[in-house]
């Protein structure tokens, strides 16, 4: 897993450079498709430069498209660092999605279930990889506050409160109902290469 802990970690801090203040969290984005049945999804993306290269300290100067600069040490995870080019484009995306279905009267046992995948570039193509995590769940609605449009679920492992902006949405869900869904989020970093990204414009 070591390839997916440098991707997320890469992601992690390279998508404070775009993601914008006001992007809501995936809880506060749900979003009714059917009664009882609620998706939401959130999405964000950034695309730097590579402005310069250490390649001995294996570091790179990332900048966007303000002028704001980070540096970015690879691990040895990082495969193929030789092919990076000062001009390069580094594009990192994150998605989260929950899809939730709500299960009146409950009864089921509290349940958590992960999975997970990764992947990353060929011998000799630019720097590329992905990291996938899943999780599907069972949980009890252990409150629910009609004034603030929030309902608490409590699952196998942890307590969450979610809000639920639709009040008829609101109306169907009680105290000791149970929800079932999947949370998942992906992030995925690539490296473009310069001329590549020059024709592109």
């Amino acid at each position: 897993m070591r390839i997916r802990s440098a991707i997320i970690a890469a992601a992690l801090a390279l998508l404070p450079f775009a993601a914008p203040a006001q992007q809501a969290p995936v809880a506060e984005a749900l979003t009714a498709v059917a009664p009882g049945h609620f998706v939401g999804v959130v999405e964000s993306q950034v695309s730097l430069v590579v402005d310069s290269i250490d390649a001995p300290a294996r570091t790179l100067v990332l900048k966007d498209a303000a002028g704001k600069k980070i540096a970015f040490v690879a691990s040895d995870a990082v495969k193929n660092f030789d092919q990076i080019k000062v001009g390069d484009k580094v594009v990192a995306s994150y998605t989260q999605g929950l899809d939730m279905t709500l299960v009146k009267g409950g009864g089921a046992l509290r349940e958590r279930v992960d999975s997970s995948s990764a992947g990353a570039a060929k011998p000799g193509d630019k720097p590329a990889a992905y990291a996938t995590e899943e999780v599907a769940f069972i949980a009890d609605v252990t409150a629910v506050d009609r004034k603030k449009h929030t309902i608490t679920l409590r699952g196998a492992t942890k307590t969450v409160k979610l809000k639920i902006k639709d009040p008829e949405q609101l109306k169907l869900i009680n105290k000791g109902d149970q929800v079932e869904g999947v949370y998942a989020q992906a992030i995925a970093v690539s490296v473009v290469p310069a001329a590549a990204a020059k024709m592109k414009k």
